[in-house]
């Protein structure tokens, strides 16, 4: 076993590798994209840390989310930092700095699998799929409820190895702190349950305590205590049920599921295939990466039907194998079961799928690849150099991608102009850069942008305002009235008020 002075050297180098792969965000701007309702024009998030602020942040489900931690530590940037965006994208990259460590400290911890481990945690921390949730301030979301779900993980191998009460109510406790600053964690329970198998090893055995050696995994019909192990969950499953609920019911009232109704099922389901394999595919070659990606008007049948196949195969070939490599079926259901909330059966938002949503399900992959390759190379002559050079020239390819990832983010018009190069048909993105562009004073882009939207979604109320807007700045005040009531008629609220406030009523 290595002495702490040397995990301590491993957990610092990951940093310093993970930092310079992303220092550059410490340089961007707020992006107009949930950046400015999250923090840059919030008047509760921008008095900094009050007990007003503190109280609205536990009662209110603005932004169509109910997550008060996430709330409070944008409130504390601004106390330190005022609206200083570097500090705050700052913040973003230390968490993940953290996360990183912590998932490398964890995993070892679990299976005393040193070199595996740090494979791991460098995947996690250099895979340019996570730059969305660190260079997004309005992600804090993500890398803060992060660093609570590896906090619990730890918590819990240290309970599995000494059961105390004490030990149990705060790990149950750090368990609802990630859910406070996001409802992602509700598949936590789950994940622990796939730690008990492996690497655990809890299942039909006495001995609680992590083990060192790789004993033979027992079989599932003789998984003799999933009783009690599903008892001693019982309460996290309460407060992931609980979550989901106000999750739901705040984003109902705050109209982000108008996608869920606007969506057939048949639709969502079919997306839901689909994006589980693209995001397989973007693990393995992480190019053309969008801060959205649009819902498309339909998948073409035979990728729905090929990505279920694909889907089935792999989890057959997982659970056939999990005697004899236990680390893909729980790999595998990590990745499925964790995407589960995000994957687009309950659509919130517009996007077909997200870069933000894999920061916790890809781990999943992450082991199977970290702990896989080495026993596919087992009988290989040259197995000991391929384990050095493939993982290196792998984390270099990945830090290259990240660092140019990271350079799309230094403002909102070059995130969209990137976002616009790789996408297609992206009314909302033309839509955001036409704001920006408005309130440069780039007037002529402004309408340009919003006349893309339009084009591409002609019921797009938001954009009809805004062009609006601009017509009535440069004096085309009939146009800029057929906008608006174009506007209200497709029901936008806003559009509704301007109209009553100009004295013509809706």
């Amino acid at each position: 076993m290595p002495a702490k002075k040397h995990l301590f050297i491993i957990s610092l180098l990951l940093a310093l590798a993970t930092f310079i792969a992303f220092w550059q965000v410490t340089y961007a701007d707020f992006i107009n994209y949930d950046d400015w309702n999250y923090v840059a024009e919030n008047s509760h998030i921008q008095n900094g840390l009050t007990l007003e602020g503190i109280e609205w942040a536990y009662t209110t489900g603005y932004a169509s989310n109910w997550h008060p931690l996430t709330w409070i530590s944008h409130m504390v940037d601004v106390q330190l930092f005022g609206l200083q965006p570097g500090w705050h994208h700052l913040t973003n990259l230390l968490f993940h700095l953290v996360n990183t460590v912590l998932l490398f400290l964890v995993l070892h911890q679990m299976t005393k699998a040193l070199w595996r481990s740090v494979f791991v945690a460098a995947l996690f921390a250099l895979h340019p799929l996570h730059v969305e949730s660190v260079a997004w301030v309005a992600e804090r979301k993500d890398v803060l409820s992060t660093f609570f779900w590896m906090l619990t993980m730890g918590m819990y191998v240290s309970y599995v190895g000494r059961p105390r009460l004490a030990r149990y109510v705060g790990l149950l406790c750090c368990f609802a702190l990630g859910l406070m600053a996001k409802p992602m964690l509700v598949t936590l329970p789950f994940v622990l349950l796939l730690l008990d198998y492996w690497p655990l090893q809890r299942l039909g055995q006495k001995n609680t305590a992590p083990h060192v050696k790789a004993p033979v995994q027992v079989p599932i019909s003789q998984w003799s205590l999933i009783p009690p192990l599903l008892t001693e969950k019982i309460p996290f499953f309460a407060l992931a049920t609980l979550s989901s609920i106000v999750t739901y019911l705040v984003q109902r009232h705050g109209g982000a599921m108008e996608a869920f109704e606007a969506l057939s099922p048949s639709a969502r389901i079919a997306n839901a295939f689909v994006s589980y394999i693209t995001y397989m595919v973007k693990m393995l070659w992480p190019v053309n990466l969008a801060v959205l990606y649009s819902h498309p008007t339909g998948w073409p049948l035979w990728q729905v039907l090929g990505s279920v196949v694909i889907l089935i195969a792999i989890t057959v070939v997982a659970i056939r194998g999990i005697k004899k490599r236990p680390y893909v079926a729980v790999g595998w259901l990590w990745y499925v079961g964790t995407l589960v909330p995000v994957i687009g059966i309950v659509q919130v938002g517009m996007q077909a799928m997200a870069d933000r949503y894999t920061y916790v399900p890809l781990i999943g992959l992450f082991i199977i690849v970290a702990w896989g390759v080495p026993d596919l190379l087992k009988k290989w002559s040259f197995r000991k150099e391929a384990l050095i050079a493939l993982p290196g020239l792998c984390l270099l390819f990945l830090f290259l991608l990240t660092w140019r990832q990271v350079g799309y983010w230094q403002n909102s018009i070059a995130l969209y102009d990137h976002t616009l190069k790789v996408t297609d048909r992206n009314s909302a993105i033309h839509h955001n850069r036409g704001v920006a562009y408005h309130r440069l004073g780039n007037y002529a882009q402004a309408i340009a942008d919003y006349d893309k939207a339009i084009e591409i979604n002609p019921k797009y109320g938001e954009a009809y305002v805004n062009r609006g807007m601009v017509n009535g700045i440069l004096g085309n005040y009939v146009r800029a009235i057929d906008d608006i009531t174009t506007a209200a008629r497709f029901g936008d609220q806003r559009a509704r008020n301007l109209l009553r406030n100009q004295g013509i009523g809706w």
